[in-house]
């Protein structure tokens, strides 16, 4: 095949590049002194011309008992496999605690259940993906409930390793997070009720979806409210949900109407104010 038929390599949003495809997602966990609340999208891309929905949200649970969310970000392949490894291990007997999902007594050895399953993925396929060129690459946000303890959230990084939500850092956010972070920051903290950070989840998914293409439409939308050790509301959103509709237009109708109100720079009043190296240059 010469060069100018060789097919283009694709860039998934790790940068790396590959020709199956890449989930292009943006997921956001939020740990909140109420519960929590998840909201993933669904767009997968392996080019312009091939846009996939899958989704990227799973939930695990024994109601009653316990409640785990599982968010996937990166190569489809991998985080589909992830995802099988832990619902066959939950079909198999289960022996030891902590084998399974259902069988792990917190949620620390849940996360460690999931970066186990990451790493037998990555024994299985890394070797394979390397011939080709393709970087082994998934991340994962685990959020939920064991009874006996706090609901806790984590981060899963490709290697297997994980950190916890704290205090400080109440929220975790994969894929493209940069567009939707500002007004989580702003406007979200640990005593927010579930409403206020779906709220603000959706707001930061539009921002994301406005700034990026990658990222669209349907939204997957958990929320799991403290020590009921169950799924408390599970809404996929459409290009047809009436409500983050609305909310997409008030939010850009309000940002405009803020802006317009901010006073003007002080320098195109008051040339003294500049910097002597903007007085030099003018």
């Amino acid at each position: 095949m010469s060069a100018l038929r060789r097919p283009l390599p694709v860039s998934n949003e790790f940068g790396d590049q590959s020709g199956d495809l890449q989930s292009m997602t943006y997921c956001v966990g939020i740990l909140l002194d109420t519960g929590m609340v998840f909201l993933s999208d669904s767009r997968t891309s392996a080019g312009v011309d091939q846009i996939s929905t899958f989704r990227k949200t799973v939930v695990f649970q024994k109601p009653g008992a316990r409640v785990l969310v599982l968010q996937s970000a990166g190569n489809l392949a991998i985080t589909q496999a992830v995802t099988s490894v832990l619902r066959e291990n939950l079909e198999a007997a289960e022996t030891a605690a902590g084998v399974t999902l259902f069988g792990c007594r917190n949620m620390f050895e849940a996360a460690q259940c999931v970066g186990e399953a990451l790493r037998e993925a990555y024994r299985r396929d890394a070797p394979a993906l390397k011939q080709f060129a393709v970087e082994f690459n998934a991340s994962f946000i685990l959020g939920g409930q064991i009874r006996g303890e706090e609901p806790r959230l984590f981060s899963i990084y490709s290697p297997g390793n994980f950190i916890e939500a704290t205090a400080e850092t109440s929220y975790f956010q994969i894929g493209e997070s940069k567009y939707g972070k500002p007004i989580i920051d702003r406007v979200i903290r640990r005593s927010s009720s579930l409403n206020e950070a779906a709220k603000a989840a959706l707001i930061s998914m539009d921002s994301t979806i406005r700034s990026n293409l990658s990222v669209g439409l349907p939204l997957d939308l958990v929320m799991v409210k403290r020590d009921r050790f169950a799924i408390a509301r599970h809404v996929s959103i459409d290009d047809d949900n009436a409500y983050f509709a609305s909310i997409r237009k008030r939010w850009s109708e309000a940002l405009r109407e803020v802006f317009a109100q901010l006073p003007e720079p002080d320098w195109l009043r008051n040339p003294r104010g500049w910097a002597p190296e903007q007085r030099a240059a003018d």
